[in-house]
C-alpha cells in the first residue's frame, strides 16, 4: 500500500513517515501541493493525506482538480482546528475524510485503515482497473464510466457508490451500510441520499430505470448489485 503524504510541517513529515512505514504502508511525500498534485496525477496511489494549508497551492484546490482529472484515490484531508468551513469545503471538493489539527497519531492510523478498507478498487473479484457489464464499462483508475461508447457525467459520489457494489456485488447493502462504507461514518447525509444516488445511477445505467436489472432493490433490506 503506498500512501502519498503531502504536508509542510518537517516534524509532522517525519513522525508520521516512520508510524505509517512502521504499520507496512510505503510512504511518498511532498512538502508544498503543486509538487503533491504532480505526484498524485503521474503515480498510483492507494490514499492521499492532504493537509490544507500548503505552499503554491492548497489542498482544497490541489483535491477539486485531481477529482476533475479523474482521479479517485482516496483522500484523507488534514484541517486546522475549529475551521468548519475547510472541513465542509474539502469534503464538498471531493476529500473523503478529514481529521482536525492536533490529532492523535493512533486515530489518524484508524482513518486511513478505513478509507483503504473502503476504497472499493480493493474488493476482492474485481480488478483494480476495470469492470463491464453489457454496454457499461467502468475505469476504476480514471474514475470513468462509458455507456455504448459514451462517456457519462457522474459526480464523485455517485461514482464511488457504483463502485462499492460492483465491487461487493451480489450482497445485499441497507442503507445504513452504504452511509457508513461510501459517505464515511462521520459524514451526515440521510439514509434518503442513498436511495436519490441509486436512483441517478439507475437513470444513467439501466436500459429501464423503472424495472433495473443491475442496481436492484431488495424489499425491507436495501439494493444489491447483479452481474
Amino acid at each position: 500500500m503506498r500512501i502519498l503524504l503531502v504536508e509542510d510541517e518537517q516534524g509532522l513529515i517525519i513522525t508520521l513517515t516512520d508510524r505509517l512505514q512502521s504499520e507496512g504502508f510505503e510512504v511518498v511525500s511532498a512538502e508544498d501541493g503543486a509538487a503533491g498534485f504532480n505526484l498524485a496525477s503521474s503515480e498510483t496511489f492507494d490514499l492521499i493525506i492532504l493537509d490544507v494549508m500548503l505552499p503554491k497551492k492548497n489542498g482544497h484546490d490541489v483535491a477539486r482538480d485531481l477529482r476533475q482529472k479523474g482521479i479517485a484515490t482516496p483522500i484523507l484531508m488534514l484541517t486546522a482546528k475549529g475551521e468548519t468551513i475547510d472541513k465542509v469545503l474539502g469534503l464538498k471538493l471531493g476529500a473523503d475524510d478529514y481529521l482536525t489539527k492536533p490529532f492523535e497519531v493512533i486515530e489518524l492510523l484508524a482513518r486511513v485503515e478505513a478509507l483503504i478498507r473502503r476504497a472499493p478498487a480493493h474488493a476482492a473479484g474485481v480488478t483494480n482497473e476495470a469492470f463491464r457489464f453489457e454496454n457499461v464499462s467502468v475505469d476504476f483508475r480514471r474514475a470513468e464510466v462509458q455507456r455504448d461508447g459514451e462517456s457519462l457525467d457522474l459526480s464523485a459520489m455517485e461514482f464511488k457508490l457504483l463502485q462499492y457494489l460492483i465491487t461487493n456485488h451480489g450482497t445485499v447493502h441497507t442503507r445504513d451500510h452504504l452511509l457508513n462504507e461510501v459517505w464515511g461514518y462521520d459524514a451526515m447525509p440521510s439514509t434518503r441520499t442513498v436511495d436519490v444516488h441509486i436512483a441517478w445511477l439507475r437513470q444513467k445505467l439501466e436500459a429501464n430505470p423503472r424495472r433495473p436489472r443491475f442496481i436492484q432493490t431488495v424489499h425491507g433490506l436495501g439494493y444489491k448489485f447483479i452481474v
